[in-house]
C-alpha cells in the first residue's frame, strides 16, 4: 500500500487576522483551525500564542494600550507596537503559507500589511472572507489567485487537505513542497544506528 502523501507535514502556517478590534482578541478561529487540521501536522505560527517571549499580545496589555491612548501616552503604545509588529512580520517572513481571516466589518490594519508582505515573498495566501468571496475587495483579486479566496472555513479545510494529499496540485508559482518527512525519518534512522552501535561497543 502506497504511503499517504502529506506535503504540509511540518510546514509553517501563519494565522493572520484582526486582534485588537474583535471581542475574543482573535483567539477563537485560530484555535479552531489548529484543532480541525491537526491531522496535517503543520507548525502553526499563532500571534495570539507566540512561540517567543517578546511582543506578546493579550487582553491585559491590549487594555493597557487603550488606556495609554486615552491619556495621550502615545510613546508607550508606539514602543509596544514596534516590538509586536516586528515579531508578527518575522513570523510571516518564516512561514511557508498564510491563512488570513478577513471581516469587512472589522478594520484590520496589521492584517493587510502581513498579507502584502507575504505576497511580495510569493507565499500561498489562503483567505477566508466572512462576507463571502463575492464581497472580497477588488484589490485582493489583484494580489492573490482567486482560487485561494474562500467563503467558508470548510472550503479552506478542503483546500489545504487537497494541497497536502492529492496527487496533482496547482502550485500557482507559490507552493513549493519540501519532503521534511524524508529528512526527519532519515535522521532518525542515523541516530538509531548510532545508538545501536554505541550499545554494542559498550557491551
Amino acid at each position: 500500500m502506497a504511503k499517504k502523501i502529506n506535503r504540509l507535514f511540518l510546514n509553517r502556517g501563519y494565522l493572520c487576522g484582526a486582534m485588537d478590534r474583535v471581542k475574543d482578541g482573535g483567539i477563537g478561529w485560530r484555535q479552531k483551525i489548529q484543532t480541525d487540521l491537526a491531522d496535517l501536522h503543520c507548525c502553526w505560527l499563532d500571534p495570539t500564542n507566540k512561540p517567543i517571549d517578546i511582543g506578546i499580545e493579550d487582553m491585559e496589555n491590549r487594555t493597557q494600550r487603550q488606556q495609554c491612548k486615552v491619556t495621550h501616552n502615545y510613546d508607550v503604545v508606539r514602543n509596544d507596537m514596534k516590538i509586536i509588529r516586528g515579531v508578527d512580520l518575522r513570523m510571516v517572513d518564516i512561514a511557508d503559507f498564510v491563512v488570513a481571516n478577513l471581516d469587512l466589518g472589522v478594520h484590520a490594519c496589521g492584517s493587510y500589511e502581513e498579507i502584502y508582505l507575504a505576497n511580495r515573498e510569493m507565499k500561498p495566501i489562503i483567505i477566508h472572507l466572512e462576507q463571502g468571496k463575492e464581497k472580497a475587495p477588488d484589490w485582493l483579486f489583484g494580489v492573490v489567485p482567486h482560487q485561494m479566496i474562500f467563503s467558508t472555513w470548510l472550503e479552506i479545510h478542503s483546500y489545504l487537505r487537497h494541497v497536502a494529499h492529492d496527487p496533482v496540485v496547482e502550485q500557482f508559482k507559490r507552493w513549493y513542497f519540501f519532503d521534511f518527512s524524508y529528512s526527519f525519518h532519515k535522521k532518525a534512522k542515523v541516530v538509531a544506528k548510532r545508538i545501536r552501535s554505541n550499545g554494542r561497543k559498550k557491551g
